[in-house]
């Protein structure tokens, strides 16, 4: 494993990381009855997962293929 899919696995680890706790943090605050409830579900909750699902897509979109080598199986 090189540098680079290094990195990659770590940019899906980490936007996986901040949904769990973007669903953690959601499904807490369902059971709280207080006006601060929505606020913390919508707003921190929120943030987390619309994190996680943008570094996900940077990190798919953004990543550079790795090089192509001419003895693949098959060929």
């Amino acid at each position: 494993m090189n540098a680079s899919e290094r990195e990659f696995s770590m940019s899906f680890r980490f936007s996986g990381l901040l949904l769990i706790i973007g669903l953690c943090i959601e499904a807490i605050t369902l059971n709280w009855i207080h006006p601060i409830a929505f606020i913390a579900f919508f707003v921190i909750g929120g943030l987390f997962l619309g994190a996680g699902v943008l570094l996900f897509l940077y990190s798919v979109l953004f990543h550079s293929p790795p090089p192509s080598s001419g003895n693949l199986p098959g060929n």
